[in-house]
């Protein structure tokens, strides 16, 4: 019974996906040299929450610019289903961010709104382990924005954690500056 809820949830993310994409302005960061896209999806986004001071000196403040990254979920959760154990999914997932961070790098060094960018943020309940691939989590302040943003990550949680609660984990931030993510990541890696 549990495997045909999953699968009815997978046909319907693969339903509405397109759509989302469509409507959000979103981009792929880059294709791989096999063809496939990179697993992040990127746009723009002036940065509306509170102060923020990253480890490395940068500080972001409301109406800085960042480029805002998206796991592609749809796929991801698609992937995520072949696997039988939370270390499997865990591992791909932190393999699949890692091979795409460099797309990020090469599309925020080539956006033409780079200059005034300050880095890269993101979303998620999958934060664990973030800090060993170069991200600074940060707690989300406004209690609305982090139950709206919890309710929407629900789902994802749901199949990626399967028998944990998908409310076990709160929404934070990751952050990375951009001269960390060049530095880390840097574009030329993918050549």
């Amino acid at each position: 019974m549990k495997e045909k809820a999953v699968q009815c949830l997978l046909a319907m993310w693969g339903v509405m996906d397109p759509i989302y994409y469509a409507c959000s302005r979103l981009e792929y960061a880059g294709e791989a040299q096999d063809g496939r896209r990179s697993i992040f999806r990127v746009r723009p986004l002036q940065y509306k929450g509170e102060t923020i001071c990253l480890s490395d000196g940068t500080t972001i403040v409301a109406n800085d610019w960042l480029l805002k990254i998206h796991l592609h979920n749809a796929r991801l959760v698609r992937e995520l289903f072949r696997y039988d154990s939370d270390i499997k999914k865990g591992r791909y997932i932190l393999e699949q961010v890692k091979a795409g961070l460099p797309y990020v790098a090469y599309h925020l060094y080539h956006h033409e709104q780079s200059e005034r960018m300050k880095g890269i943020i993101g979303i998620t309940m999958l934060n664990k382990g973030c800090e060993r691939l170069g991200f600074e989590t940060v707690d989300i302040a406004n209690p609305l924005y982090r139950w709206f943003k919890t309710m929407a990550l629900a789902p994802m949680m749901a199949v990626a954690r399967p028998g944990l609660s998908p409310f076990s984990r709160p929404p934070k931030y990751l952050l990375m500056s951009k001269e960390k993510l060049f530095s880390l990541y840097g574009y030329h890696l993918i050549h």
